[in-house]
């Protein structure tokens, strides 16, 4: 799933060719949007905004797009008349404006929306602090983590709770926990202030050095580690040493509703309960 710095660094590529341009036409496949996406052609695009996960496309009307990529997809930009990348089929949203067309692939969740509704719109109005924004409040972030109603989520799950703060995805879980020597099985209700500052300070350090130039996990690197060479410390490495210890990297699924694999350091992090 695309993390809260791609989005960033896909809406910070597609504004040069979308902002201040007329839509000329667009069209959308699938449920959701297709019979409302008219409503946008003639009108200015005003921005493009990444929010979490989420990508914004806003309209001098006051409308404007959402699409959540999920696992798969993603937005591509091409030239009038250049061949795809991809079959058309796969096409979720395309956007035309004078000397550019925006393909959106393959993203489950396409809407159109009334921005005045954004602060009531839950999958929006209900993010916690995005890591990414300018105005990040940390504080808020952990208080979020804080909440009684996390208090026996573990902080492998709670870091994916974008109700607590918005951005981190499955790679930037594990790495960060890794860094940190926080095993992800820990209950948020065992950790002390200082250590869900730390977290969130890392999250938020690792996410804007990608955002800022890094290529995918770049920034998260092993340079200057002893061992396997990679830019990853954890993610995906089961059974492969450990860059601080050498202990073979494990791997477990976690979560209740949508479980996912986590990866750790048994010695550097703790084994699982």
């Amino acid at each position: 799933m695309p993390e809260g710095d791609t989005l960033f660094r896909t809406a910070a590529g597609l504004r040069p060719y979308l902002v201040g341009r007329r839509v000329d036409d667009a069209r959308a496949n699938g449920a959701g949007p297709v019979p409302q996406v008219r409503r946008i052609v003639g009108r200015e695009i005003t921005a493009v905004d990444a929010l979490g996960k989420n990508l914004l496309i806003r309209f001098d009307n006051g409308l404007e797009l959402r699409t959540h990529l999920r696992m798969k997809g993603v937005w591509h930009r091409y030239r009038p008349g250049e061949r795809w990348h991809m079959p058309p089929s796969r096409a979720r949203l395309v956007l035309e404006v004078p000397g550019a067309v925006a393909v959106c692939f393959d993203a489950p969740v396409v809407e159109l929306l009334e921005r005045r509704a954004e602060a009531l719109h839950e999958p929006l109005a209900g993010l916690g602090p995005d890591l990414l924004a300018a105005d990040f409040d940390a504080a808020e972030a952990v208080r979020r983590l804080r909440d009684p109603a996390r208090g026996g989520m573990t902080i492998g799950e709670a870091l994916l709770d974008q109700r607590a703060l918005a951005g981190i995805g499955n790679v930037y879980r594990s790495e960060i926990l890794w860094i940190d020597q926080v095993s992800p099985f820990t209950p948020v209700g065992d950790l002390d202030d200082a250590t869900l500052e730390r977290l969130v300070a890392t999250a938020r350090r690792l996410l804007v050095a990608n955002a800022s130039g890094g290529r995918g996990f770049e920034r998260v690197t092993t340079a200057g580690d002893r061992g396997a060479p990679g830019p990853l410390y954890v993610y995906r490495r089961v059974g492969r040493p450990c860059r601080r210890c050498r202990t073979p990297i494990a791997s477990a699924r976690l979560g209740r509703d949508l479980p996912r694999s986590v990866y750790w350091c048994p010695a550097c992090q703790g084994p699982k309960p």
